[in-house]
């Protein structure tokens, strides 16, 4: 019974996680559309390239032991393919000094996790100190991961739109954290369990900050679409208007 459930947590948060990498897909194939970054911040991709990697490092038979943590593997896997190209597309479009500031955040984020990789692999010697070490680093930024997305809860909240929040990437967190909580439990993976005792929550609090404002952001979009459409219209009449205030003047 244990063994089916930690399979099925396993499935389950498979799938999720899936959904959660493929969700941005939607934003980016906005971006490039538009060919600008506009409002979006490459903070929360970044953060999670570096889980994704930290996480399947965890999870492959060098740390874990033989391979006991596989879904692991195979979700952050696609996960890093995911991630890398979201990013690479936010350098493509966004101004220099968007650039300028991502860059400050992914380069040594990236020299950390290949110190990371080095000491587990030829520091310790067993799987359960490599386990220990990754994990712990894992947890910090895993911690960042589930916390970057308060940044556009503030957003929501001062503008009253949910516009750069997307609904799905909420709802999948939330879905995703909770799977893999019950995976770590069930499982006795405390790493794989404690960051998500955190994202679980903050998924669920963009659930309910989404629904709350929701109606702001459904409301304005309308209103700026006619604007454009009605845009030659307000041209010609202008002159009119005009004729008639100085008529009356």
């Amino acid at each position: 019974m244990g063994d089916k459930l930690h399979l099925a947590m396993g499935v389950m948060g498979n799938a999720t996680s899936l959904l959660l990498y493929t969700v941005p897909i939607l934003t980016f194939a906005r971006v490039i559309k538009k060919k600008s970054t506009e409002e979006f911040s490459c903070v929360p991709y970044i953060i999670s390239l570096f889980n994704c990697l930290l996480y399947t490092w965890y999870g492959l038979p060098v740390v874990s032991n033989r391979w006991e943590n596989f879904t692991v593997v195979s979700t952050n896997g696609i996960g890093i393919l995911l991630e890398f190209s979201y990013i690479a597309i936010y350098f493509w479009y966004a101004p220099a000094k968007n650039k300028k500031k991502a860059a400050m955040i992914l380069t040594p984020g990236i020299v950390v996790i290949c110190i990371t990789i080095v000491i587990s692999a030829f520091v310790f010697h067993d799987h359960r100190h490599r386990k220990i070490f990754t994990g712990s680093v894992g947890l910090l930024v895993a911690a960042a991961m589930y916390g970057s997305p308060l940044v556009v809860m503030k957003q929501v909240i001062a503008t009253k739109s949910v516009e750069f929040m997307p609904f799905y990437l909420s709802l999948f967190s939330f879905l995703a954290s909770s799977f893999w909580l019950a995976y770590g439990l069930v499982s006795h993976e405390l790493f794989l369990a404690a960051p998500n005792l955190l994202g679980s929550p903050l998924g669920f609090l963009q659930l309910v900050i989404y629904f709350k404002y929701r109606k702001w952001g459904v409301v304005g979009e309308p209103e700026k679409v006619d604007l454009e459409k009605d845009g030659e219209k307000s041209k010609q009449l202008q002159p009119v208007i005009n004729d008639s205030t100085g008529g009356k003047s």
